[in-house]
């Protein structure tokens, strides 16, 4: 039922989806909202392989956006779920364009949060020309330190939840707990990456809100892919070289963009924004006080909802 006290625009549906087949392995599902002569946006869901929620299409008013929304290889409604073969952020950069072109557009607005900020910002260096501006959520640049705290750091917030992690890995692989989840997630043995999938999933999951939240039923779908997913790429340290994401932000320092962090977000903590936000003195960040990761947070999906409202009305005088 549709909250009237929810920041977010109500519910709707589709206008066209379907499958785009990207190579000889994977097949992504796409999804078109709102008005076909809006300011078009490409949502960059995160993870990786945490996929799409219909929620996601309410953060743009239906009369003035054109949304198109998919999930990232592996993940969702994509096929075949949590593959990690031929998945990287190269790729992904590559499956963005087909979609740009597959809607004959020219240039949108890139919005993207956690994972899908990485996204954005690597898609956005890679085609500065193609892009309006940016609305990114839950700063996640994909650094060694910020992997090492998703892992390890939690734990001086979260001991029972780091406990409940560690707990299945021997003593002996813990030096590298990383390496550890890799080998067991991706095991061809279901007895052996169900449980490790599920592990990671849930200790991600339950760290995503300020407050705690009643816990999801499981999901299979949503497990496998976060769990391989996450996995492969942190392993791969996102198929970046060090600290790219700033070092490389003068391709689109011009361009206009709208920083939204949980000030207590413990899976991307904020100074992984602040440091972007000083790299891009362009950039407004809005830092939320009573909030951590999540997009529904009210605090944070309400700042997103601004940040979209802001752009359109810069545009509409542009």
């Amino acid at each position: 039922m549709f909250d009237p006290h929810s920041p977010l625009f109500p519910p709707i549906e589709p206008s066209r989806h379907g499958m785009l087949a990207v190579d000889d392995i994977h097949t992504i599902y796409w999804e078109e909202v709102g008005n076909p002569d809006g300011i078009p946006v490409i949502f960059l869901h995160g993870g990786p392989g945490a996929g799409l929620s219909p929620q996601h299409r309410r953060f743009f008013d239906p009369e003035r956006y054109r949304v198109i929304l998919f999930d990232q290889r592996g993940a969702g409604k994509s096929v075949p779920v949590g593959e990690c073969r031929h998945n990287t952020t190269q790729l992904l950069i590559e499956d963005i364009e087909r979609l740009r072109r597959q809607f004959d557009i020219e240039q949108w607005l890139v919005f993207g949060g956690s994972w899908g900020s990485t996204l954005a910002l690597a898609y956005g260096q890679a085609h500065p020309e193609r892009c309006l501006g940016f609305v990114l959520r839950g700063i996640f640049l994909c650094t060694q330190p910020e992997i090492d705290f998703f892992l390890h750091g939690v734990q001086w917030f979260y001991p029972e939840l780091y406990e409940e992690f560690v707990a299945p890995i021997p003593e002996t692989e813990r030096g590298d707990l990383l390496g550890a989840y890799v080998r067991r997630i991706m095991s061809d043995d279901p007895a052996i990456h169900w449980p490790a999938v599920r592990a990671w999933s849930r200790f991600e999951g339950r760290r995503v809100f300020l407050l705690p939240q009643p816990e999801d039923e499981p999901c299979d779908a949503l497990d496998l892919g976060v769990g391989r997913l996450e996995s492969h790429y942190m392993a791969n340290l996102g198929f970046f070289s060090d600290d790219q994401l700033v070092r490389n932000i003068g391709r689109i320092a011009h361009l206009p963009a709208v920083i939204v962090q949980g000030r207590y977000d413990v899976i991307c903590p904020p100074l992984s924004a602040w440091r972007l936000q000083q790299a891009w003195p362009g950039s407004v960040m809005r830092m939320i006080p009573d909030a951590g990761h999540g997009a529904m947070e009210h605090g944070i999906s309400r700042a997103l909802v601004a940040a979209t409202e802001q752009f359109w009305r810069l545009r509409a005088f542009d």
